[in-house]
């Protein structure tokens, strides 16, 4: 009789004990939604990687953290959206932060050092292992938002109607250009910068209005339909700029940690998932382009160096415009020197 009462005692308080922590389990499988907005056009892969990113986010979190993915423009414009984030009208964004050159200069040093890198774990080595990362986070925390972690799509190709072989090919030359330390570059070796929108970019080849232009990876380009007009797709390592994964900060320190630690693992998952999906989209482009007879113009290290060397110049002025940008500067002219890229 004794044993039959213990157990029917035992049950009943371990029962009453599972009914009393119910809420709090409930409580902890919440589901927090979050809505999210790209920098690139549904038709990119590079969003079907931001789609992907988000998806594994939800996964990993067994449905704790819902993040709905939004492409360009479709919430608010591309140049508005970490105004968005800051507000809260977007939880999160991925975007490249040398579009907010007008809140600080140096942003567009730690986004693009133009010339600069030769393949992004050179970059990406240099956000997480020399302080790029956290140069970016407190520079953003001014603006209410908190950057988890970048990204990349690769060397981006310049198109050209005409072979661009060597530094002396660029005089005379119109080329389009978005405005920064690129067109400094270019317009210091005798090209005619136009500033134009994206989608403007082919019209403004097939008609002569340009004769080059500085868009994306050759892949990314030929989405475009510009290797239709300009057949010598140059590869000089130019320009490599940097995509963030940015949340809003009150957004974030809501997270519990374990939900802050497995955003943060898939964001540095997301980081090579993207470098690598578009460089094997840039090979099968190539193959193509080789059997429709385009010509892909690559520059040997020589040339590259001397380049570099000019741009060295553009660098040192752009540091003056800021903290950030010397800061920026001064660590990425180092790590360079570390990689022998520069003297």
């Amino acid at each position: 009789m004794d044993k039959r009462k213990f157990l029917r005692t035992a049950t009943a308080v371990t029962t009453g004990a599972a009914i009393t922590g119910a809420p709090a389990i409930v409580r902890a499988q919440q589901t927090t939604k979050w809505r999210a907005q790209s920098m690139w056009s549904a038709a990119e892969l590079t969003y079907k990687c931001f789609e992907d990113l988000c998806t594994r986010i939800n996964k990993a979190t067994n449905g704790r953290l819902e993040i709905q993915p939004f492409a360009a423009g479709a919430v608010t414009g591309a140049f508005e959206s970490l105004d968005a984030v800051s507000a809260g009208v977007l939880q999160a964004h991925s975007s490249w932060p040398g579009y907010w050159t007008g809140k600080d200069a140096g942003l567009a040093v730690i986004s693009d050092f133009v010339f600069g890198y030769q393949h992004p774990w050179q970059a990406e080595a240099w956000y997480y292992q020399k302080g790029g990362l956290a140069m970016l986070r407190e520079a953003y925390a001014k603006y209410n938002v908190y950057p988890v972690g970048v990204s990349w799509w690769g060397v981006e190709s310049i198109v050209a109607k005409k072979p661009i072989r060597n530094m002396a090919d660029f005089k005379g030359v119109k080329l389009r250009s978005p405005q920064g330390m690129t067109a400094e570059i270019l317009t210091k070796l005798g090209a005619s910068i136009v500033v134009l929108p994206g989608g403007e970019v082919f019209s403004a080849l097939d008609k002569g209005v340009v004769d080059a232009a500085d868009w994306a990876t050759i892949s990314m380009n030929q989405r475009m339909g510009f290797h239709d007009v300009a057949r010598f797709p140059a590869n000089i390592q130019h320009s490599m700029p940097v995509q963030e994964f940015t949340v809003n900060l009150a957004a974030w320190r809501a997270l519990p940690d374990d939900v802050k630690a497995i955003v943060s693992s898939c964001v540095r998952e997301w980081t090579w998932d993207q470098v690598q999906r578009v460089a094997v989209d840039d090979v099968r482009v190539l193959t193509d382009l080789k059997s429709k007879g385009v010509t892909r113009i690559s520059w040997d290290d020589a040339e590259m160096r001397k380049i570099r060397d000019l741009a060295h110049k553009t660098w040192e002025d752009w540091s003056k415009k800021s903290p950030l940008a010397k800061q920026a500067y001064d660590s990425q002219l180092a790590w360079l020197k570390e990689l022998g890229l520069i003297a």
